[in-house]
This record gives structure tokens, sequence and C-alpha cells, in this order.
């Protein structure tokens, strides 16, 4: 008898744990309509392209020290996502809709700023890694803005550059370097060569800089 009833008791737990859990997956089901739990593939992705390169077949020789070293720059949170920011006003930031980055845009403002450097210099030029500890001049710094500015209609790319010069005692200068691209619609097919441009033409204006240093 004792038997029978621990079953039977048993049973009524595992009824009642099954209707638990089908009304958890109800809930679940339920706020799948208003939350994102997965994020389609945008419609559009961006990345930047320079207006500037290298010509096919062009080298650059000389010992790795010489090198200049293009580093990762740093940004907050809204840059090191896939997302396009939207800066709504001082204190709220949105994202692009249907539209993100094919890579970390920090990531593609680097590319973007080695081959600008490298096109504009002539010197020899090598993106992060290891080679960050050999080469005597590096240049780095902070990505701050990289989208668009909602109460401006325009675009903006802002870049606090960090110049490091010498292998032993350093000589460190700092710049900030800015572009603005104004009447650009809040849409991805206008965002996106409207932040290429303003990209180059930041990276433009810090191999200036280098080359002139």
């Amino acid at each position: 008898m004792g038997i029978a009833i621990n079953a039977l008791g048993a049973l009524r737990i595992l009824k009642a744990g099954t209707v638990r859990g089908m009304v958890i997956a109800a809930s679940c089901l339920a706020l799948s309509g208003c939350l994102s739990l997965g994020g389609k593939t945008p419609d559009e992705l961006f990345r930047l392209t320079p207006e500037e390169t290298a010509p096919a077949g062009s080298t650059a020789r000389g010992p790795l020290s010489e090198a200049i070293v293009v580093e990762d720059p740093e940004a907050d949170r809204s840059l090191d996502m896939l997302r396009v920011p939207v800066r709504v006003d001082a204190s709220s930031l949105a994202y692009l809709k249907n539209a993100g980055w094919i890579e970390k845009p920090t990531r593609l403002f680097r590319s973007l700023l080695a081959e600008t450097i490298r096109a504009r210099t002539g010197r020899l030029v090598v993106e992060g890694g290891d080679f960050e500890m050999t080469g005597k001049t590096r240049i780095g710094g902070r990505l701050l803005e990289m989208g668009y500015d909602a109460q401006k209609s325009a675009v903006v790319v802002r870049f606090d550059a960090m110049l490091s010069e010498g292998l032993g005692p350093e000589r460190v200068v700092t710049r900030r370097f800015e572009s603005v691209v104004n009447g650009v619609e809040p849409k991805a097919q206008y965002v996106g060569p409207a932040i290429n441009q303003a990209a180059n033409d930041v990276a433009q204006q810090v191999a200036d800089w280098i080359k002139g240093s």
C-alpha cells in the first residue's frame, strides 16, 4: 500500500511538473513576439573602403623597428559591436534600422587607416599584433564617434589619435581629428557611403599628420 501511495504521489508531481513546463514554454512563445531573441541578418552590411591605396607592385623595405605600427583603436561599447550607432541626443543612443557592420568598426577603421598611411607616406606599415612591441612608430588612440547624429542629420567620425615614437623613452603626441558629412537621411543606403567618406577624410588627415611629424 505504501508503495502504491508513493507511486501515485510521484505521478501527481510528474503531472504538475509537466503542466508547469507547458506554462513556461507558452510564456516564452508569447514573449518572443515582443522581444528580439535572435536578430535577423541586416539588409545592408557596411564596410570601410580606402579611397587611396598603394599601387599594385609597390614595395616598402626596412627593419621592422622602422615600421609604422597601426594599433586597434579603443572605443566604448557603442562601437564595439556590429550595429551602427545613431546619436539621438546627448544622453540617448539607438541603432540604424536594417544595417550593420561586416566586422567590428574599430578593426575596419584600423585597416583603413593603415592602407591610407601606406599610400600617402610610402613607408613600411604593419597592423597590430606582435608588431606593437617592435615598431618604433606606433599610431593608436580612441575612436570616439563613427555613426549617425540624428539632431544634426549628419554622419560624424571623430578619432583621438595617439602617436608614440621611440623604442626607449617614448615621445607621445595626441591630436583629435573629425569629419562631418551633413544633410544625410537616416537610411542605410545614405548613411553607409557617408560614413565611408568621413572615415576616409579622418584617415587622410592622420596620414598627413604622421607624414609631417
